[in-house]
């Protein structure tokens, strides 16, 4: 062996990638197995597959409306991960593209917004909400959500590294401004919205708290909200709740797998 320190160097790597791994996937691997036991089996921590996987399916069909649920998941994510998308590179084209005194500042505003924690708004964003006769609509779901500062923030960092030149030869070349956008921009950036669109939905997806409150009756549910009510008894069935975690989880991960090295691309800036 020419260089045992180079082999117990890579030997390190492996060992904590693979504990990296382990760490990752574990919870995963845990929720499958809960799916296929019964409640009290879990409680005892049986780390082995069970007969109850079938059972808990039942359940979980029976308590919950999954095709409405999904529905209102895939609309809701859908929906506003389009408009967010839309919105946000905009706004990055924009602030990166043209020039103006204010524009730094007008950023940096909205970089210091970030620090508002969403606790500060939700009283102020439900007010405002049932003033336009929106709460318990997809809609009062969706438009906060649609000016994504950090979003914004990312295009306009992803805009950077776009070629000018493009934009000076489509100019020469007589295209207006939104057809640049939409026929030179976006092409060169798919990269970037892959990306985008990963976290967006994700994060629409995954959303509990402002639909939580804004969403009052059970036709109008999410996914989140469907497997939080699954906890809320006295005794939860804890298999069945596992039955409605991967649910929940599949879509997203459908998402990521489709998108990954688009999103990987993204994440470095790639722009072809």
């Amino acid at each position: 062996m020419s260089n045992p320190l180079a082999f117990f160097g890579r030997a390190a790597q492996y060992v904590l990638l693979s504990i990296a791994a382990f760490v990752s996937i574990f919870p995963f691997f845990w929720m499958v197995l809960g799916a296929t036991n019964t409640a009290p089996d879990i409680l005892r921590g049986k780390a082995t597959p069970g007969t109850a996987l079938f059972d808990n399916i039942g359940k979980f069909l029976a308590q919950v409306d999954l095709p409405r649920v999904l529905f209102n998941s895939l609309f809701v994510a859908g929906v506003g991960s389009v408009l967010t998308l839309l919105v946000a590179s905009l706004a990055g084209y924009g602030f990166e593209m043209f020039r103006s005194r204010a524009r730094e500042r007008v950023f940096s505003v909205l970089l210091l917004m970030l620090s508002i924690p969403f606790a500060a708004l939700m009283i102020p964003l439900f007010i405002m909400m049932a003033n336009f006769k929106l709460i318990n609509t997809y809609w009062a779901i969706i438009l906060p959500s649609v000016a994504s500062i950090f979003i914004i923030f990312y295009f306009r960092q992803a805009t950077k590294a776009f070629p000018h030149e493009l934009r000076d030869a489509a100019r020469i070349d007589g295209l207006k401004e939104w057809q640049i956008f939409l026929f030179v921009y976006m092409p060169v950036m798919r990269s970037t919205y892959a990306a985008a669109t990963i976290i967006v939905f994700m994060a629409n997806w995954n959303n509990y708290l402002w639909p939580l409150i804004a969403l009052q009756t059970n036709d109008m549910f999410t996914m989140t909200l469907a497997v939080a009510a699954l906890n809320a008894g006295y005794t939860p069935d804890f298999g069945v709740i596992m039955v409605g975690a991967i649910v929940a989880t599949l879509p997203t991960l459908v998402i990521f797998f489709l998108l990954q090295r688009r999103f990987v691309e993204g994440m470095l800036g790639a722009v072809k």
